[in-house]
């Protein structure tokens, strides 16, 4: 019997449809495809790559009422955050075509001859970015649509010229199928090849281990837990020729809350830090899981605040089981630990669905500095706080955080110093730094880094969000003393293309 791909509805922990799973063939016939692809002319026209993400907008925006239904089926997703993520993968798609319109991507330098340099000649040479090659894209369980089959990874790549073999999350069969579908439409109303974008789906290892032995694969994009992504770098490291693998793994984004902070607005920083603790069952990437927060009783006071709010705001819809479990497994060993206090009441909540009730724990920072375990990610709605006694252990005690995706700062106004130290501090080890908010809510935009040192990613150069995230799927060529015919539009002298280049070192469109 042909394996398959089971759905399950985690708000009522019922099973639903199936879908087939591929095969590790399915999996070598998808990248074959892939790699016949990059040759074809169509495929090297900015043009009609432009018009495939526009068109998978228009398609995913046509189909968004069977979309939303299927994420709130197979997530357990509100409707709300569901058509905003649908939103959120339309506009990413529509702002990397925008990007291939412009050209600059390619990042083109010349630097023209010089016969009288000094100590020998300079020969004429021009540099741009090319297509690294097919592409490995793994679905994220917790974003289905914005960080699924045609979400920011798979966008990027295919801006870059990257051909796209999808492999879908098993949380999420029939998302993933119906996407696929606006894409492979997509694909074909702008005359691209078959191979420029392929689904493979599976519930075990076997088809996501093909992907990464696939030979023609040149690079790998993953979103996901620090354990998955560790397998999927070493995997690619051990093949013949190995590649690279941007893995965004996690992190748990710690919340500097100071003495002037509560002072001024503990009430506000409680509403937002509970919201953004619980907003999504706590299942995603950015929600802040550590929060250092001042010994006495300003600190006791924000403490119970944040108690009272996560209480409210009940039971949360896990998005399948395996997280439910292990979350619950880490809460018990917090829960073992002489130095960690419950704050709030058991979880598990006896309600239909995989649900998990929201949970805040607090230890003291010398045991935090004493066991880098109390530091580790708990996937889901629950948040440890961590008490200091003072600037100096507060320092002493960022100064022993691994590397993490975000940090956030909270502190007074007349507390300028410290926040510059926190900064300092902080930024050695972080992607993104924020100031008097949350880290949950990252923007696509040009400036944006969703990214950090491990293992928070394998690669803290390159960030998953934004426009940016097309250098991951881009190798830089030179051309020395090329006679014009040979070189690319990108970097001929007359610059058909009416790009930016750096011309000797000046950006100019001449």
């Amino acid at each position: 019997m042909a394996e398959t791909v089971q759905s399950v509805d985690p708000r009522t922990g019922q099973a639903g449809p199936t879908y087939p799973a591929s095969t590790p063939s399915d999996v070598r016939v998808a990248v074959t495809a892939s790699a016949q692809a990059v040759g074809s002319p169509a495929w090297r026209d900015d043009e009609r790559r432009a018009a495939f993400l526009r068109g998978a907008a228009a398609r995913l925006r046509e189909a968004d009422g069977e979309i939303v239904a299927l994420v709130q089926s197979e997530t357990g997703l509100p409707e709300g955050r569901a058509v905003g993520e649908l939103e959120r993968t339309c506009r990413q798609l529509e702002a990397f075509a925008d990007l291939v319109d412009a050209g600059d991507y390619v990042d083109a330098m010349i630097d023209t001859a010089d016969p009288g340099a000094q100590p020998i000649p300079r020969p004429d040479v021009r540099r741009m970015l090319v297509p690294i090659g097919p592409v490995a894209v793994f679905g994220a369980s917790n974003f289905p649509l914005a960080f699924g089959v045609a979400g920011g990874d798979t966008a990027s790549a295919l801006a870059a010229g990257c051909p796209v073999v999808a492999k879908g999350h098993p949380s999420h069969p029939g998302t993933s199928e119906a996407v696929a579908a606006c894409l492979d439409a997509a694909r074909a109303d702008a005359g691209l090849p078959d191979g420029a974008f392929a689904l493979v789906q599976g519930p075990g290892n076997d088809v996501g281990e093909a992907l990464v032995d696939a030979p023609a694969i040149a690079a790998v994009g993953f979103t996901g837990s620090l354990a998955a992504g560790r397998a999927l770098y070493e995997r690619a490291a051990r093949r013949p020729e190995p590649i690279p693998v941007y893995a965004e793994m996690g992190s748990v984004n710690p919340v500097v809350v100071t003495e002037g902070a509560l002072a001024e607005r503990a009430d506000a920083i409680a509403e937002q830090l509970a919201g953004a603790v619980s907003f999504a069952a706590g299942q995603l990437c950015t929600k802040p899981g550590v929060v250092l927060v001042p010994e006495g009783a300003s600190g006791e006071a924000f403490a119970q605040a944040v108690v009272d709010r996560l209480g409210a705001a009940g039971p949360q819809v896990m998005l399948n089981d395996r997280l439910r479990s292990s979350l619950g497994d880490r809460v018990q060993d917090l829960d073992a630990d002489g130095n960690v206090q419950r704050l709030t009441p058991d979880g598990g909540a006896a309600e239909p669905g995989l649900r998990f009730d929201p949970l805040a724990f607090r230890a003291p920072a010398a045991a935090v500095r004493a066991s880098r375990d109390l530091l580790e990610e708990r996937f889901g709605p629950v948040v440890l706080l961590v008490t200091y006694a003072s600037e100096d252990e507060l320092l002493e005690t960022a100064g022993v955080l691994e590397g993490q995706l975000t940090a956030t700062i909270h502190a007074g106004a007349q507390e300028a110093e410290l926040r510059r130290s926190l900064t300092d501090a902080l930024s050695e080890r972080v992607g993104r730094l924020i100031y008097d908010g949350v880290p949950t809510g990252v923007a696509v935009s040009t400036a944006m880094h969703h990214g950090g040192p491990y293992p928070a990613t394998t690669a803290p150069a390159h960030t998953s969000v934004g426009m940016t995230a097309i250098a991951r799927f881009l190798r830089p060529v030179a051309w020395q003393n090329a006679p014009q015919d040979v070189l690319p539009p990108a970097l001929q002298d007359g610059n058909p293309l009416g790009i930016w280049r750096s011309v000797d070192g000046q950006l100019t469109r001449d």
